[in-house]
């Protein structure tokens, strides 16, 4: 196999990496780390597949590593961040085991869920220019950014979030994962404002809101994200 059909596999080892160590800072007691780790695996995500593109260097292995690591980084991180945010918004826990909270265990329905969206996804030959359930890496993302949105006002590691609230927001984005709703993809096939006005709205409305107010705007970003794929979508 030529060198260069390593290259997009490397990168995607280094997304792999990016979610070991962001459960490793998340059972450390460090979830902003833990957050800027996902953030990153989503970095070496986006560049594993346009490296492969770049360099026409797609083989068998690398959509299945993809996978993998996406099952890690997309799936097991934010259900180890989910569950410290359920841990942390109980005054005792719930349903305790050995100090251990089982109904905080509901956050690791959010790697279950994942790895069935994405083994839906390596076998629906629908999904080329749209997705059919949200993504992996939006809800990840979504998941990573409620620590850093806490983190910037100030009450990180206080009980911010109810934690049958975020049970409410595991089952739905659980659900939403493995729904057969279209989800738009920023694959554009041109620029135009007519072929992807959408995609535009949401790019401005994304770059306007983090820009006015930073981390606290990422969550409202991704479910933007949900509310326009559900609510004007058609592909």
């Amino acid at each position: 196999m030529p060198l260069k059909q390593h290259i997009p596999n490397a990168i995607t080892c280094c997304n792999l990496i990016s979610g070991c160590f962001s459960i490793l800072f998340s059972t450390a007691g460090m979830p902003v780390m833990a957050s800027v780790m996902i953030f990153a695996a989503g970095l070496f995500d986006f560049f594993d597949g346009f490296t492969a593109r770049l360099l026409n260097a797609h083989s068998p292995i690398g959509g299945d590593l993809d996978s993998l690591s996406d099952v890690v980084s997309f799936g097991v991180a934010p259900g180890f961040i989910m569950y410290r945010l359920m841990s942390e918004g109980m005054a005792e826990p719930i349903w305790p085991v050995g100090g251990v909270s089982l109904f905080a265990c509901f956050a690791f329905l959010l790697p279950v869920f994942s790895a069935v969206r994405l083994a839906k996804f390596n076998i629906d030959e629908r999904q080329t220019t749209s997705f059919i359930g949200l993504p992996t890496p939006p809800m990840a993302i979504f998941m990573a950014s409620l620590p850093l949105a806490f983190w910037q006002l100030g009450v990180l590691g206080q009980p911010v979030l109810n934690p049958y609230l975020c049970l409410g927001l595991v089952v739905l984005f659980s659900v939403l994962m493995v729904c057969n709703r279209p989800f738009f993809s920023f694959k554009m096939k041109s620029l135009s404002w007519s072929d992807n006005k959408l995609r535009w709205i949401f790019l401005g409305l994304a770059v306007a809101s983090f820009v006015a107010f930073r981390f606290v705007a990422l969550p409202f970003i991704l479910l933007g994200y949900i509310l326009l794929s559900v609510l004007f979508y058609r592909p």
